[in-house]
């Protein structure tokens, strides 16, 4: 789905009485009680995660202490058909994710998760997030060693326990294949079009939740 829809939601929410908002609300959840420690020295790790469109989790991991890069792109399908219009169409198997590059000695993998659970998307949404809908938008977190898989694993178990969620969580863990970078108008796009409607409405948000809940691991770039 297109998100030229979004200027519609846009319409109807002026005309409401109270305050609407298509993003997800942020969530106050606690800290994995699994984690790899925190690297005594500096280096770099990567986690591909996907959640919604990928221009709000590109927007949010950018203001992440500890992140070098995020880069908006395709996992899940093949490298013939990672490109937007095609995955558009839901058909490819492909999710709308991104790449994290990051300092394990600054921010720990569970950290970054608990981002990703708290403020970048819902969890418990099954194929959409917000206004879009599609298998394209799914929740995911493609691991890449089993260490990541395990601690996934059990925070998606201790949060469900926790019931910090009003329902259970859709997550689904995937063993990534290949990540597959998006066309470069889809790079930054919330950075080079802050006032676009969907970006003002559902992503906008999600970052200004990490900067208020989650103020230890922002940083204002």
């Amino acid at each position: 789905m297109f998100r030229t829809a979004v200027c519609v939601l846009f319409v109807l929410c002026l005309s409401l009485p109270v305050a609407c908002n298509t993003s997800s609300a942020a969530v106050k959840i606690p800290d994995p009680a699994m984690d790899a420690p925190l690297a005594k020295a500096k280096s770099s790790e990567t986690v591909v995660l996907a959640g919604g469109c990928f221009w709000g989790i590109q927007a949010v991991f950018e203001h992440v202490k500890g992140v070098s890069a995020v880069t908006a792109g395709y996992s899940g399908g093949t490298a013939g058909t990672a490109q937007y219009e095609t995955v558009s169409s839901g058909t490819t198997g492909h999710a709308e994710s991104v790449k994290i590059v990051y300092d394990p000695s600054q921010i720990s993998y569970g950290q970054l998760l608990k981002v990703y659970f708290s403020v970048a998307h819902d969890p418990t949404q099954l194929n959409r997030q917000g206004p879009d809908d599609g298998t394209q938008y799914r929740s995911v977190i493609f691991y890449s060693r089993e260490e990541q898989k395990r601690i996934a694993q059990a925070y998606i178990e201790q949060l469900n326990k926790a019931r910090v969620f009003s329902r259970s969580i859709v997550t689904q863990l995937v063993p990534l294949k290949g990540f597959y970078a998006a066309e470069s108008y889809h790079q930054n796009y919330a950075v080079h079009h802050p006032d676009d409607l969907y970006i003002r409405i559902n992503d906008l948000p999600k970052v200004e939740h990490l900067r208020e809940q989650l103020p230890e691991l922002y940083v204002n770039r």
